[in-house]
C-alpha cells in the first residue's frame, strides 16, 4: 500500500534573485507578492503537534478506563484474587523457550532490548510480542490470501480461553502464565485483533485520521498492554494516564515508521 498523507503546509521560499525579480513588478504583481509573503508570515512551518484526542475518539476515556481496570486487577493480585494457573515447570520453560526464539528472529532490536529486563519480564514480553508476531503473519505472510473474518472470530475466542487459563497450544501457554503473573487485561488484545480485521478488508486510508486510528489498534495497543509488564514505580511523580498515553504514542510512531519503511515492499 502506497498513501499520501498531507500533515502540513510546506513554507514558500525566495531567494535574492526572485526578491528582487517581485520588486520589479507591477502593482498588481506587487500585490500578489504581498499576499504570497503575507501567507508565509501567517505559516510557521512548524509540524503541528498531534493529539490522540484528534484521532481516537474518546481517548481520555479510554485511558482512564485503562488505568481504572488495570488498577484494580494490582489489587487484586496483591489480595491473591487473581487467576493463577497452575501448569508443569518444564512445558513453562519450554514454551517461553520458543516465544524468545520467535521475538530473536523476528525483532531482533526489541530482543536485544529485552535482555535489560529481570528475567520475569523478559518473559512476559518474548509471549505477548509472539502472540502478536502470530497474528500479524496470519493477515500479512504468505497465506494472508487465505484469511477470513471468521477466522479471526474464532482466534478472538482462543484469546479469550488464554485469559480463562485454557491455552490451546504450547505458545498459548506462555501467554496464559503471563496473563496470571501481571494479570493483563484482554480488551487491548481484542482491540489488536480488531486492527488486523482491517488489514482483511481496507488497504487504503482516505486521511490521517483513519491511519492514525488504525495505527493505534495494531500497535498504540502494544504500548498498553506492556506498560503492567514494565511496571510504574510507587514514586513516579508522573501519573499512570500519562504514562499510559505515551505508551500508546510510542507504539503509533513505531507502527507509522514500519509503514514509511515497508513503502517499497508494499
Amino acid at each position: 500500500m502506497c498513501s499520501k498523507f498531507s500533515v502540513s503546509t510546506t513554507p514558500c521560499n525566495y531567494g535574492a534573485n526572485d526578491a528582487r525579480f517581485l520588486h520589479s513588478k507591477t502593482s498588481v504583481a506587487r500585490k500578489r507578492a504581498q499576499g504570497i509573503k503575507a501567507h508565509k508570515c501567517s505559516s510557521s512551518g512548524a509540524i503541528p503537534r498531534l493529539s490522540i484526542k484528534e484521532f481516537i475518539p474518546h481517548t481520555d476515556l479510554r485511558v482512564h478506563e485503562i488505568v481504572e481496570r488495570q488498577s484494580q486487577a494490582n489489587n487484586l493480585a496483591r489480595q491473591d484474587a487473581c487467576r493463577r494457573v497452575e501448569m508443569n515447570p518444564k512445558l513453562l520453560e519450554e514454551a517461553y523457550k520458543r516465544c524468545r526464539n520467535i521475538c530473536s528472529e523476528y525483532a531482533r532490536t526489541y530482543y536485544l532490548a529485552s535482555l535489560l529486563m529481570t528475567k520475569q519480564r523478559q518473559k512476559a514480553i518474548w509471549a505477548i510480542y509472539a502472540w502478536g508476531t502470530r497474528i500479524d503473519e496470519m493477515v500479512d505472510g504468505p497465506n494472508a490470501v487465505y484469511m477470513s473474518k471468521s477466522f479471526l472470530d474464532r482466534w478472538e475466542e482462543r484469546l479469550e480461553d488464554i485469559f480463562d487459563g485454557r491455552p490451546y497450544d504450547i505458545l498459548d501457554a506462555a501467554l496464559t502464565d503471563t496473563v496470571s503473573n501481571f494479570c493483563l487485561d484482554i480488551k487491548s488484545f481484542k482491540e489488536m485483533i480488531e486492527g488486523m480485521r482491517m488489514d482483511t478488508w481496507k488497504s487504503r486510508y482516505k486521511n490521517f485520521q483513519e491511519l492514525y486510528l488504525y495505527c493505534y489498534y495494531v500497535a498504540g495497543t502494544t504500548g498498553i498492554i506492556t506498560v503492567p509488564v514494565m511496571g510504574i514505580a510507587a514514586e513516579s511523580s508522573v501519573s499512570a494516564k500519562s504514562i499510559y498515553n505515551a505508551a500508546i504514542h510510542f507504539g503509533i510512531a513505531n507502527q507509522l515508521t514500519n509503514i514509511l519503511r515497508d513503502v517499497g515492499e508494499d
